[in-house]
């Protein structure tokens, strides 16, 4: 199994950008997972711009699958006083596979201050059951810890609606590009409606960074996703992780294709 810490270690740089060797282990059927492109996307997004200020915002597309030898390239759009544009496009031996738009903010001072995203219940670690069954779940699944926090059950029917403590594996992996990978790793919640197994593919991801993890904590955060609509072969989710103290991190919605 390849550590997220030494996959990212080997990002190599070209004349164009950056390759990347992306093992089976990180794979989700026939290409990379999608958590994973994104978070490649942001790793030579900063690369390319080390002095970049904060990530605040992400958009990704997945037009098509990748898998093995990935070739990144950057392209720096705006650059402002506090923000930064950068357009990163991920290609496999098919072509285009992701295309993402990073926007970066410095903090500025503001008298605003509000949060209003409470971490909903969810059962204690110690108490929480695994989420996916033994051996379940595609190559990448492997990479994280999963116990059932909550929500609906994997397999069984219910509301299109998961709540899931997760973590890497990897106990290095602690960056805010590591968390981006974990954020996508629930299967799309609208599985839980299929009256049989059938395809499912996320088509486009955005999300929103309200805080960093921190580097000391013991990594578990908790993820709940949840199908809105289910229409026309396509589904609209929305996501949050916060960590395990209750401090939101991300929230996300996610356009899926459901093939039933």
């Amino acid at each position: 199994m390849t550590p997220y810490t030494d996959l990212i270690a080997a990002l190599a740089p070209t004349d164009t950008g950056f390759t990347a060797q992306v093992t089976p282990d990180w794979q989700q059927g026939r290409t990379t997972y999608g958590g994973l492109s994104a978070a490649l996307c942001l790793e030579a997004a900063l690369k390319a711009a080390p002095d970049a200020p904060p990530l605040r915002s992400g958009q990704f597309a997945f037009v098509g699958p990748a898998a093995g030898e990935l070739a990144i390239s950057t392209q720096l759009l705006r650059r402002g006083k506090s923000t930064l544009f950068m357009g990163v496009d991920l290609f496999g031996e098919q072509g285009l596979s992701t295309r993402a738009i990073l926007t970066f903010g410095a903090a500025r001072d503001s008298r605003l201050s509000h949060v209003d995203l409470p971490m909903p219940a969810a059962a204690p670690l110690a108490d929480a059951s695994d989420f996916f069954p033994s051996g379940a779940g595609p190559n990448f699944t492997q990479q994280f810890e999963f116990k059932l926090a909550g929500g609906t059950r994997l397999g069984a029917p219910g509301a299109p609606d998961f709540l899931v403590w997760i973590r890497h594996k990897d106990p290095a992996a602690r960056s805010l590009a590591a968390l981006i990978a974990l954020a996508d790793a629930l299967p799309p919640p609208a599985i839980t409606l299929f009256p049989e197994r059938a395809p499912i593919s996320t088509m486009t991801w955005s999300l929103d960074v309200l805080a960093e993890p921190s580097a000391d904590d013991d990594g578990w955060r908790l993820m709940k996703s949840r199908a809105d609509t289910v229409l026309d072969g396509y589904s609209a989710q929305d996501m949050a992780v916060w960590d395990a103290a209750g401090t939101p991190l991300i929230v996300a919605r996610q356009s899926v294709a459901v093939f039933i």
